[in-house]
C-alpha cells in the first residue's frame, strides 16, 4: 500500500534531513559548508595572486594507517633480509616485489608492492615519486626527545589525532583549520566564479579543506556530482516538477529569522548545485574508463570536474578523497593487497584522464595517512606507528625518485621508539609547503600556512623544501 506524505512549511523547515530527502535532496552539507563564500568581502585585504595556468591538487587520505613499509620495500639481498627478519609473517616475498630504478641512489635497491604495476610504470616514466619516512612533527625529533616527551604531536598513535594533524599541519593544536582551507583563503580570488567553492570534497565534510573564508563543497561520485538537487540539470517532467515544488517553498516569506536564514541557505545552495551539475553535464567528455569501485568512481568525478573547469570559472581547485580500509590489524596481507590494487588502477585511470585532457602537468595527486604500522607483527597485522611513506603523482612531479631518507628497519635503531615504530625524519610541513608553492602560494605565505615550517626549512625565493616538484 502506498503512503502519501504531506509537508507544510514548518515540517519542511523543522525536519532537515527528512524534508530534504522528500524533495530529492540529500544533505545540507554542501550548502552549509559553502556559506564561507558569503564572507568574500572579508578577504578584500588579501593579495590577488595572478595565476595564468589552472592548477589542482588531489589529496588522498588513506584512512586507517597505510602500512607503507609494504608499499615500498627494500629489495637488495642484505636490506631485504633485514626487512624480512623484522616483518616475519607480514613480509612480502622478495621475488614478487616490482623493481624500481630511482634516479638518485642511496646504495640500496627497492621494490614496490606486487599489485602496484601501474604506479611502478608511472614511477619509471618519471611521473610518480615517494617521500620516505614522513610524518607529523612539531620540530625535528630524536629518540631522546620522544622518551622525554619533548614537543611531540598531540595524541601520537591515535587515528583521529593523527588524521587531524595531517590535515592541519599544526600537530600541537587540536583547534587548527585545514591547510587546504588556509591555502584556499589566500588563492580563491584566482577563480572568476565564487559560487562554487574551489575546495571540492568527494568524502563529505573534512578538516583539510576548512578555512576561515573558504569551506569544502561536497559532491557525489555519480551522475553530475550535485548532492543538493538530484538531476537538477534535467528538463523532464518529474525533475521540472521537483524544482518547481522546491522553488515554491523557498519563495515563501517566513517571519521566523531562523526559518528565513535556512531558506536562504537552501536557495543559495540550490543555485550552486544546479550550476555545478550543469557544468559537469556539459564538460569535456572523457573516454578514459574507470572501474566501478567507490574509490575509482570518486577519482572519475574529480576528473569530470577538472574537465569542466572552464565552465566553473576555476583556475585553482583542491580535491579531497578518503579511501578507507587501511586499519589492518588482521588479515593484513590479503586486505592490503586488495587496497594496493584499488589504489593502483584508480590512479592510473585518473592519470590517463588528465593526459586525455592535456592537464597531466597541471594536476598533482598526493597521499596522506594517519601513520604507518609497526614493523613487528601483532599476529596477523600490525599496530599503530608513526613515520611512513607518501606518494605523489603528476606530470609536473620530478618522478622516478625516493625523497627523504628511507630508514633502517632493524629493531633498536636510532629512530625506533619500540617494536619498529619509527620517528619520521621528514616533516609533512615540508611536503605540504612544496605542494602549496607549486599550487600558487608565495614563499611569504608559507608561515601563515605552516606555522612550524621554520623548524625544518627556511623559505627562499625559487626553492622547494624537498625538491619533488618542477
Amino acid at each position: 500500500m502506498s503512503k502519501h506524505h504531506h509537508f507544510n512549511r514548518r515540517k519542511f523547515l523543522g525536519t532537515t534531513i527528512q524534508g530534504c530527502a522528500s524533495l530529492g535532496l540529500t544533505t545540507l552539507f554542501s550548502g552549509i559548508t559553502n556559506m564561507g563564500l558569503l564572507n568574500a568581502a572579508a578577504a578584500a585585504n588579501r593579495p590577488f595572486l595572478p595565476q595564468n595556468d589552472y592548477k589542482a591538487i588531489v589529496c588522498l587520505l588513506l584512512s586507517g594507517g597505510n602500512d607503507s613499509y609494504n608499499m615500498i620495500v627494500p629489495k637488495g639481498q642484505n636490506e631485504y633480509a633485514e626487512y624480512a627478519a623484522v616483518r616475519t609473517n607480514l613480509a612480502l616475498p622478495q621475488q614478487d616485489l616490482l623493481s624500481i630504478n630511482p634516479n638518485t641512489s642511496d646504495g640500496k635497491e627497492y621494490g614496490l608492492h606486487p599489485n602496484l604495476v601501474n604506479i611502478r610504470n608511472l614511477f619509471e616514466d618519471g611521473n610518480a615519486a615517494f617521500i620516505a619516512n614522513i610524518g607529523a612533527l612539531v620540530q625535528p625529533t630524536t629518540l631522546s626527545d620522544f622518551n622525554n616527551e619533548n614537543s611531540l604531536p598531540i595524541g601520537l598513535f591515535s587515528h583521529s589525532d593523527q588524521q587531524q594533524h595531517w590535515q592541519t599541519s599544526v600537530p600541537q593544536n587540536k583547534n587548527a583549520l585545514g591547510w587546504g582551507g588556509r591555502l584556499a583563503d589566500i588563492l580563491y580570488m584566482n577563480n572568476s566564479n565564487q559560487d562554487v567553492s574551489m575546495n571540492i570534497s568527494l568524502s563529505g565534510i573534512n578538516l583539510f579543506q576548512r578555512g576561515n573564508i573558504i569551506k569544502d563543497y561536497s559532491i557525489e561520485r555519480s551522475g553530475t556530482g550535485s548532492v543538493l538537487v538530484n538531476n537538477s540539470h534535467k528538463t523532464d517532467f518529474y525533475n521540472n516538477l521537483k524544482r518547481q515544488t522546491l522553488d515554491n517553498i523557498l519563495d515563501q516569506t517566513y517571519q521566523n529569522i531562523l526559518e528565513t536564514a535556512y531558506s536562504n541557505v537552501i536557495s543559495d545552495s540550490k543555485s550552486n548545485s544546479i550550476q555545478f551539475g550543469t557544468a559537469i553535464g556539459n564538460g569535456t567528455p572523457l573516454n578514459t574508463v574507470f572501474q566501478d569501485d567507490q574509490f575509482s568512481q570518486r577519482m572519475n568525478m574529480v576528473a569530470k570536474t577538472i574537465a569542466s573547469r572552464d565552465l566553473l570559472g576555476a583556475k585553482n581547485q583542491t580535491f579531497f578523497i578518503e579511501m578507507g580500509g587501511f586499519d589492518t590489524h588482521d588479515d593484513f596481507l590479503v586486505d592490503h593487497a586488495a587496497l594496493m590494487s584499488n589504489l593502483d588502477v584508480a590512479i592510473k585511470a585518473f592519470y590517463d584522464a588528465m593526459t586525455e585532457l592535456g592537464m597531466e602537468n597541471n594536476v598533482t595527486v598526493f597521499t596522506i595517512s594517519d601513520f604507518a604500522r609497526k614493523l613487528v607483527t601483532n599476529g596477523d597485522g600490525a599496530d599503530h606507528a608513526w613515520g611512513g611513506h607518501a606518494m605523489v603523482v603528476g606530470g609536473d612531479v620530478k618522478g622516478k625518485d625516493i625523497y627523504g631518507t628511507y630508514p633502517d628497519l632493524y629493531l633498536g635503531n636510532s629512530l625506533d621508539t619500540g617494536a619498529g615504530r619509527l620517528i619520521p625524519t621528514t616533516s609533512c610541513d615540508e611536503y605540504f609547503a612544496e605542494l602549496a608553492l607549486w599550487f600558487g602560494a608565495s614563499s611569504s605565505d608559507l608561515y601563515q600556512l605552516f606555522p612550524n615550517l621554520n623548524n625544518f626549512w627556511t623559505p627562499t625565493m625559487g626553492n622547494y623544501p624537498i625538491g619533488f616538484m618542477n
